[in-house]
């Protein structure tokens, strides 16, 4: 599942950079994607990296916080320093629908978990407590 969460938070980043690209008309190139995209990219790696250090699972909510909060502030924080810049309304759009993506997947693997039924072994009987009961 990790990786796949791995897939999934980066799927969420290139589609907010190619939204915003296309919506203010500056173009799909490869170029430019990677250029808007990379202090975004960044941001969820090192986000991740914290995860690893502290043993904690990324498809969490709370996982999923940290991985969202980096992204967003050391995204905007790698765009200032690199000449980019930010507006308040970027950063606001950009804390939305990263929130609404990044919690959003992991919000539905919860849900889909509890709701799963949880399988029993074969060779443990339901009415022996746990226990395998002594063959005659």
């Amino acid at each position: 599942m990790r990786k796949i969460g791995v897939a999934l938070d980066l799927a969420a980043i290139l589609l907010f950079v190619g939204i915003g690209r296309a919506s203010h008309a500056h173009g799909l190139t490869f170029a430019g994607l990677a250029s808007t995209a990379w202090p975004f990219l960044v941001g969820v790696a090192l986000g991740r990296l914290a995860l690893v250090v502290i043993r904690h699972s990324g498809t969490s909510f709370t996982g999923g916080l940290v991985v969202w909060i980096s992204t967003v502030v050391l995204g905007m924080a790698f765009r200032v320093v690199s000449g980019q810049g930010i507006a308040v309304a970027f950063v606001a759009v950009a804390l939305g629908f990263l929130g609404a993506t990044m919690l959003g997947w992991r919000a539905l693997v919860a849900a889909i978990r509890r709701w799963r039924p949880v399988s029993q072994p074969p060779d443990l009987a339901p009415s022996s407590g746990g226990r395998q009961l002594p063959s005659s």
